[in-house]
């Protein structure tokens, strides 16, 4: 088998230089920061609900991320730097299962917060030993609570430097979205919410969320009648006001807890069967108004786009980003070789505009990391740009949303590897992880 190893002066030229801008897009083009070699085999180091895999802090930006034998590693590099400070840590995963993701955060004071390898397992949880260190303490309970059963581990920073942990109590088809604070000032977690959206046995929400710049907490999902993908269906709408203590729909009024199947806002009704994929991609523009983006298959047809549901201030809309016209179906239980990845959306506002960037990879563009980029969200007229020449393989978004937030740059978390269907076995050796960095105008 040939090695699809890069060594970083051929990753530099080919994502530096051989980039494609489609429809006269206005682009400069991207440059790529290698780190190091991680584990290939699955997806786990790249999958879409890696809230973070990569995170700043100031002028410090982190990087988690598996090695070859299943370590976890830590790097940390001054931006604008290409030399990493690297530190394998003492924590192993069961990298075999793509579930089994890294999350990582910074907290206000600069201390690394770290929760990894769950696939409703009992909760992984450490932090680094003092504001800037890569070295980790031991593995701690955060409140103690609906702690044995944990899935998708979700950070997401406060303004008061605190921060948010999501994650799923119980299995695919029969869970509850809980969600835990923590103060900076008491260095301790509380749990806001035991069951946010309650499955009550029969269901889960495969969600995701977003803070925006007032502070207000947006939470989209889909959900999942049973382990099968094709029973996802709907999606949905939450957000708080008040840190994640109450929640409301877009209309305002008071949701009563939990959120379930019959009490949930619906921003868009999806059948069961249509090929809508689990977890959502979510963000809020400078006024508040949330937008989410996902793939499913419109009725009338059998081919899935990616789909943009939006609120408008008075009401829900739909708009379709990619014109696709491969069809293909989604079934079966465990994990999926997608032939078009989970998205993930950024938005801004820039002037006068709403602008939107959907970062995607798909088969028909190559497996290549794409974007799909609206100046303004009022026309609604979307341009694909191919960031990278050469194919990804079965990789899926992440960012560094906190350098987003803040200076409005794109910086990816970028990997070579593959994906067998329910975790099959192949032989792809360790990758290249990497930082693509890239601003859109």
């Amino acid at each position: 088998m040939r090695s699809r190893v890069c060594n970083p002066g051929r990753l530099l030229f080919v994502f530096g230089m051989l980039w494609c801008v489609v429809q006269n897009v206005p682009a400069a083009p991207p440059t790529i920061v290698p780190v190091a070699p991680g584990w290939a085999k699955t997806t786990v180091n790249t999958v879409v609900f890696r809230r973070n895999s990569v995170v700043t802090h100031g002028d410090n930006q982190y990087v988690a991320y598996y090695d070859g034998k299943g370590y976890v590693v830590l790097a940390k590099r001054a931006l604008g730097s290409t030399d990493w400070t690297i530190r394998k840590t003492r924590y192993r995963g069961k990298v075999t299962d793509a579930h089994n993701a890294i999350s990582i955060a910074v907290d206000g004071t600069g201390t690394l917060h770290m929760s990894w390898n769950h696939h409703n397992d009992p909760l992984r949880y450490c932090r680094g030993v003092a504001p800037g260190s890569l070295r980790l303490t031991d593995t701690m309970p955060m409140t103690g609570s609906r702690e044995r059963r944990v899935t998708y581990p979700e950070f997401y920073n406060m303004a008061d430097g605190g921060l948010l942990f999501l994650y799923r109590d119980g299995a695919s088809g029969e869970g509850d979205l809980v969600m835990n604070r923590y103060d900076v000032a008491t260095k301790s977690w509380t749990q806001l919410h035991a069951n946010l959206i309650g499955g009550e046995g029969e269901r889960n929400a495969y969600w995701q969320a977003a803070v925006d710049t007032q502070g207000i907490i947006h939470v989209s999902w889909v959900w999942r009648e049973t382990g099968d993908v094709a029973t996802n269906h709907d999606l949905c709408y939450a957000c708080s006001r008040d840190g994640g203590r109450t929640w409301e729909r877009s209309t305002g009024d008071r949701y009563t807890m939990p959120i379930t199947v019959d009490t949930a806002e619906y921003a868009c009704r999806i059948p069961q069967g249509h090929e809508l994929i689990n977890q959502t991609s979510m963000c809020a523009d400078a006024e508040g108004r949330p937008y989410i983006a996902t793939f499913w298959r419109p009725e009338g047809t059998d081919i899935p786009n990616y789909q943009l549901v939006y609120h408008d201030g008075r009401e829900w809309h739909t708009t379709q980003v990619t014109t696709r016209t491969t069809p293909f179906r989604l079934g079966g239980a465990g994990t999926k070789r997608l032939p078009m990845a989970r998205p993930q959306l950024v938005a801004r506002a820039r002037d006068g505009r709403s602008e939107a960037l959907v970062v995607f990879r798909d088969s028909e563009r190559g497996n290549r990391v794409s974007v799909a980029h609206c100046s303004d969200l009022a026309a609604m007229d979307w341009r694909i740009i191919d960031l990278t020449k050469e194919s990804v393989g079965m990789w899926e978004p992440t960012l560094d949303m906190a350098l987003w937030q803040r200076d409005h740059v794109l910086h990816l978390f970028v990997q070579y590897n593959e994906q067998r269907e329910q975790n099959k076995r192949n032989d792809t050796p360790p990758q290249m992880v990497s930082i693509l960095e890239w601003k859109s105008r």
